[in-house]
């Protein structure tokens, strides 16, 4: 069974602030999404705003990783990199923002519409964000990890959809990557027992046609087989001994006041 760390008071403002950021920073990015921008642009404008809250993109470098953050479009289903790629009206596009604020990990994703989608794309991202939500209500003390799968994995099939495989959440902490791994699929009443004081990045992955996926040449972007689209939602949550708290929650906090709002940028 694994290990899974359990942060003490200090650890959890830790990641109170980092994944405060990480939000704040994705809420302005999808702020400046356009038609005609590239998702180089995306990957630029993600760079001067981590650098200038004074953290440091958890992703950029990591296992080589070329990008400040990922970026994937339509078919694409994670770990776009940053470059040429025009945005289009229309498209669906998947950001994923994770940085490194006093040696902790915020980590958060979110798929949204560039400007009026197709009914089919909208029911998508509506389903991947219910399942999200669904994951995180299983995330409770006392309940076994298998329940936040088992409960991501019934949202997505009810809607007709497939959850991709390959990837999963994870704990987060002083690493991107801590104990446990959280697939999107898997059996209730199964896996480690939740405990207060644990941090979990849920994030379904989930695609609109089958579950099969590949890695293009650059060896990070995963794209649909069926070339279907896909959809990405990530938050991570904290484990109480009541209502799992939502560390990366939407708020009204932008990256401009971040440090009136006493938010530590150091």
């Amino acid at each position: 069974m694994p290990i899974i760390p359990i942060k003490d008071a200090a650890g959890i403002a830790g990641m109170r602030a980092s994944c405060r950021l990480a939000r704040a920073i994705l809420e302005e990015l999808v702020l400046r999404l356009e038609p005609g921008k590239t998702t180089g642009d995306v990957d630029r404008w993600a760079g001067e705003l981590i650098a200038k809250s004074g953290a440091r993109s958890a992703f950029l470098g990591y296992r080589k990783f070329p990008g400040q953050l990922c970026i994937s479009v339509n078919e694409e289903v994670v770990h776009g990199i940053g470059g040429a790629r025009r945005l289009g009206y229309g498209d669906v596009v998947k950001l994923d923002v994770g940085i490194i604020l006093d040696n902790w990990v915020g980590d958060t994703a979110t798929t949204v519409g560039l400007g009026a989608i197709t009914p089919s794309r909208q029911r998508l991202l509506e389903r991947t964000e219910a399942s999200l939500q669904a994951g995180i209500a299983a995330a409770r003390s006392g309940n076994k990890l298998g329940e936040i799968c088992h409960a991501v994995e019934s949202c997505v099939r009810a809607a007709g959809y497939s959850v991709v495989k390959e990837f999963v959440g994870h704990g987060v902490g002083r690493k991107l990557h801590e104990e446990p791994q959280i697939p999107n699929f898997g059996k209730a009443n199964s896996g480690p027992l939740l405990r207060p004081g644990m941090t979990l990045a849920i994030e379904p992955m989930v695609n609109e046609g089958g579950e099969q996926i590949r890695i293009l040449k650059d060896g990070w972007t995963a794209v649909t087989a069926d070339r279907s689209d896909s959809a990405h939602f990530e938050h991570v949550v904290l484990i109480t001994e009541g209502d799992p708290e939502i560390l990366t929650q939407s708020s009204s906090v932008s990256c401009a006041n971040l440090a009136a709002e006493k938010v530590p940028v150091r």
